[in-house]
């Protein structure tokens, strides 16, 4: 029961949170401007992360008595989201000025948010093998922290390589933390699936104002904040007590915009090109330029996320 109520509070306070937001973006201009390699017209408020993250802390912090036992892994939580959503903004900033903030920059606070979850505790730390019979391979402590480094800085960026068209982003980010939650409630892992729950209505909330046509988008401080959680829920959540089938659950949580991502890192080095260098290669591109409405576009990869999370469920009941 605690659960939906966290959802609920987290859903309202992102919901209630859009118009201020809103009319506030709007008064000093900060706005997301078009170009040709985005799909609005129309210049777009740029601040919905921020709705997204109020709606996350204050459904947590209200309910902070049952997520107790992870309260060390939260503040990790919170300093690496704090960190990642003030980068945005100054990246969205320069965005409303027509300019590109510097991608090493950036680069470092991705680092510094994942050290911040590995300092308070959370940490792809090994996994359980099979066979020949069950027994747990521990990682080596540098490899430990290598690995968790990469994959949230991982799952950062291609969260928001994502964000292109009206809908999308927030939408998979509700439906890959409903995916956690569902995994981190099989395992018993209460303070992870409030984590998880509270992003997901938070993006739910945010996305009734940014389903097409879109009246606010999440900008980078929201694509890289929900990436951030995403990422940072699975290290102390599903990988906690992972096994060698298992690890590919909340990888498939993620299909959408892991393989997405790496894709389309891959044509761009292939290119010659920087992989962190927008363009207009990613599959909701595709699917406009081959004549999919917006709608459809977003409803054809929200069944494609969603495939690949009852994929992950499957896997993990199977494995069990």
């Amino acid at each position: 029961m605690i659960e939906l109520i966290v959802g609920v509070i987290a859903f309202f306070t992102a919901w209630l949170l859009v118009p201020p937001l809103r009319k506030l973006a709007f008064q000093y201009k900060f706005v997301d401007l078009p170009n040709p390699r985005k799909v609005h017209k129309e210049p777009l408020p740029l601040l919905g992360g921020a709705a997204i993250f109020g709606g996350f802390l204050l459904a947590t912090l209200l309910v902070q008595e049952r997520w107790a036992e992870g309260a060390q892994a939260y503040t990790g939580l919170v300093i690496g989201a704090a960190l990642l959503f003030a980068i945005g903004l100054v990246d969205d900033w320069f965005k409303t000025r027509g300019k590109d903030f510097p991608a090493a920059p950036r680069f470092v606070i991705h680092i510094l948010a994942a050290w911040a979850v590995i300092a308070y505790g959370g940490a792809v730390q090994g996994f359980t093998m099979p066979f020949p019979e069950p027994h747990y391979v521990a990682l080596p402590q540098t490899l430990s922290y290598i690995v968790t480094i990469l994959w949230i800085v991982g799952v950062i960026n291609v969260f928001n390589f994502l964000d292109g068209i009206d809908g999308l982003a927030g939408g998979i980010a509700a439906i890959s933390a409903m995916t956690l939650a569902l995994v981190a409630l099989f395992q018993g892992q209460v303070p992870s699936a409030i984590f998880a729950i509270a992003l997901a209505g938070a993006a739910l909330g945010f996305l009734r104002h940014n389903f097409y046509p879109a009246r606010i988008i999440m900008g980078d401080a929201g694509s890289t904040l929900c990436g951030f959680l995403l990422a940072a829920i699975s290290v102390i959540g599903a990988f906690k007590s992972v096994t060698a089938v298992s690890i590919f659950v909340p990888v498939l949580a993620l299909g959408v915009p892991i393989l997405d991502g790496v894709r389309v890192v891959i044509e761009r080095m292939l290119k010659g090109q920087p992989p962190h260098k927008a363009d207009r290669n990613h599959s909701h591109h595709k699917l406009l330029d081959a004549g999919f409405s917006q709608r459809q576009t977003v409803a054809i990869l929200y069944m494609i996320g969603t495939c690949f999370s009852l994929t992950s469920l499957i896997v993990l009941l199977v494995e069990r």
